[in-house]
């Protein structure tokens, strides 16, 4: 598979949808791909399709193309891509080379433990695999050549907030410094990690709008720093959405059960009752309020409402699943 071309923008904007192969699609982040797409296809944005691959760890065989085909079984559908993402990283050196010369960068061999010894930081978030990373603990700055890509790089995050205008969430303010610190914009695998990349990309991509997950509002705030410090404009704007929630109030995932697309696809259930129950959970259809009721694609680009939408996180409860496999 070859990454495509950068994307023909329509005058109305480029939007993209952005999968990683680290494990097959569920119910949450369909939910947030189909809403992105209708908005994509009520507005006239460009969809670009672009496979974030850099996690390369935990990437599983054979899991982009299972995206590729859940995504078509929904009816979700994209103008450009896919492009994946690892295939060409020389914007990504480019701009580590960029910020390296402006003196915002710095190598750091520190491990995990030594930054907690250190910080004596809780991490950033209840499910972030993040440490805060202490001022105290940053080298002086200087200009420097981006000559080690087999070492991981920080970004000196400057002490001051950030607000984000969401489209959706509302306006939020943040201070990067005082909740992650010095993040990792380049890994010791040698690959950007996701903040840079997802700016690069998006930049160079001519992305205006992006639609993801809550999960993701205070990253907005991180990126927006990067952008600034790499001279790049104009931001995307945000549509941070609620995410689908277990009934313990934490993001969908392996420990609530097998939520997958293609389980119910290989159950039998019928993509328009998929899409039945995520109208539902986004507040569309005759029935939202009362019950689920399947639905077609083109019904929900027409029916789909983001004025409506709740804005509370959607519990996947067992009833949703029995709605589910009732008829298949």
């Amino acid at each position: 598979m070859h990454a495509s071309s950068e994307p023909r923008p329509s005058p109305a904007g480029v939007t993209r949808l952005a999968p990683s192969p680290t494990g097959a699609l569920h119910l949450g982040n369909a939910r947030t791909f189909l809403i992105n797409w209708a908005l994509a296809r009520r507005h006239g944005w460009t969809i670009v399709l672009r496979i974030e691959d850099l996690d390369t760890p935990r990437n599983k065989p054979g899991a982009i193309e299972q995206t590729l085909e859940d995504l078509r079984w929904l009816g979700v559908d994209w103008d450009q891509g896919p492009i994946i993402q690892s295939a060409d990283l020389s914007a990504h050196v480019r701009a580590m080379n960029a910020l390296a010369a402006a003196g915002l960068v710095y190598p750091c061999a520190l491990s995990r433990a030594e930054i907690e010894a250190a910080a004596s930081a809780p991490q950033s978030g209840a499910e972030s695999h993040e440490v805060r990373f202490p001022a105290a603990l940053r080298p002086p700055l200087a200009p420097l050549p981006f000559d080690d890509p087999h070492t991981n790089w920080r970004f000196a995050v400057p002490d001051e907030s950030v607000r984000i205008h969401d489209a959706f969430a509302g306006d939020a303010q943040f201070r990067p410094c005082d909740t992650v610190g010095d993040f990792v914009v380049w890994t010791k695998r040698a690959q950007p990690s996701y903040q840079l990349a997802v700016v690069v990309d998006d930049h160079r991509q001519r992305v205006t709008h992006v639609v993801r997950g809550d999960d993701l509002l205070e990253s907005a705030a991180r990126q927006t720093l990067l952008y600034r410090a790499l001279g790049l404009s104009p931001t995307p704007r945000w549509f941070h959405l609620p995410l689908v929630v277990g009934a313990d109030r934490r993001r969908l995932a392996k420990r609530h059960g097998d939520s997958r697309l293609a389980r119910y696809r290989d159950l039998g259930v019928r993509a328009e009752r998929v899409l039945g129950l995520l109208a539902w959970w986004s507040g569309a259809g005759a029935g939202a309020g009362c019950a689920p009721r399947e639905m077609t694609r083109d019904e929900f680009l027409h029916q789909f409402d983001l004025a409506t939408m709740p804005k509370a996180p959607v519990i996947f409860r067992p009833e949703d699943e029995s709605w589910l496999l009732a008829r298949s």
